[in-house]
Order: structure tokens, then sequence, then C-alpha cells
């Protein structure tokens, strides 16, 4: 049986990927005291495709944003890995976005704004969060965004 958050991601006609493998030494969620942290996720997708490049370079504000959904995915996809359904989130609790920018780009909050906006969308008022999105010079494979997360868990 579908759970409401899926549903409404489908309802916005996206589907979750299946859950990244970790590229590195390090595990992608880790679930203690009720709450669960992510790992970062970057704006890449199954077949290895996804947004690279650099905000103020190469892409601007709405490719970012798209990236930044991207990585959200991914995020949520980790997230029902290791819950089996996202309706167990009980409140999103922290997003740190990371944009891989030129030094005169200013606008992360923008671009990062495309997970924030899919967090709400998907998990309602449980996916308002604090947040904080922060330039960056690179990110791993050239990918433009990084997103990890902290929740609240039922």
């Amino acid at each position: 049986m579908q759970d409401e958050s899926e549903a409404r991601l489908q309802a916005l006609g996206l589907t979750l990927p299946e859950a990244p493998q970790p590229v590195a030494n390090y595990v992608p969620f880790v679930v203690s005291g009720g709450q669960l942290f992510i790992a970062g996720q970057v704006s890449r997708r199954a077949d290895g495709s996804g947004y690279k490049g650099q905000l103020g370079a190469n892409l601007g504000v709405a490719d970012g944003q798209k990236a930044a959904e991207l990585a959200c995915l991914n995020l949520l996809a980790q997230a029902k890995a290791a819950l089996g359904s996202l309706d167990r989130i009980r409140q999103g609790l922290r997003l740190t976005g990371f944009v891989s920018s030129t030094p005169e780009f200013g606008d992360h909050p923008q671009v990062i704004n495309g997970a924030s906006d899919l967090l709400v969308a998907v998990l309602g008022e449980r996916g308002r969060h604090t947040r904080c999105a922060v330039g960056v010079a690179s990110l791993p494979f050239g990918f433009a965004v990084e997103v990890d997360a902290i929740f609240a868990i039922a």
C-alpha cells in the first residue's frame, strides 16, 4: 500500500529513485535517538547523469533549483530505505544545501528552495525545516548541488 507522502510525490509527477549507494567510506543514513540523519545526496540521476557545473558559470538559478530538487529526491529515497515509509517522518529538523558556484554568485537560498519546496510538497507541514544554504568551490564528481538532512521520526 502506498503511503500518503508517496501519493503526493506521484501527484507531482515524480517517483522516488532507488536509494543511491555510497561512493566512499560512509553509510547513507543513521537512525539514532528518534532522529534520521541522511548523508549528502547530489544532483545525480540513477544513470549517472544529472546537473553538473557551477551556478553563475554554466548554470542559472532555475537549473540550480532543478538540481536541488533532484538531490532532494535522492534524499527522500534514502529516507524511505531507512524507514520503509516516508510517513514515518514526523518533522524536518535541518536541511543543509551546498551549491557549487562562482565567487560572485549569491542566490544560494533560491537554489536550495528547489529542495525545500519539494520537502514541503511531499511531506506537508512535516517537511518544514531549518536550513543552511552555502556556496562551495566544487562538489563530488562535478555535481551542482548536494543536500543532507536530519528528520525527527516516529
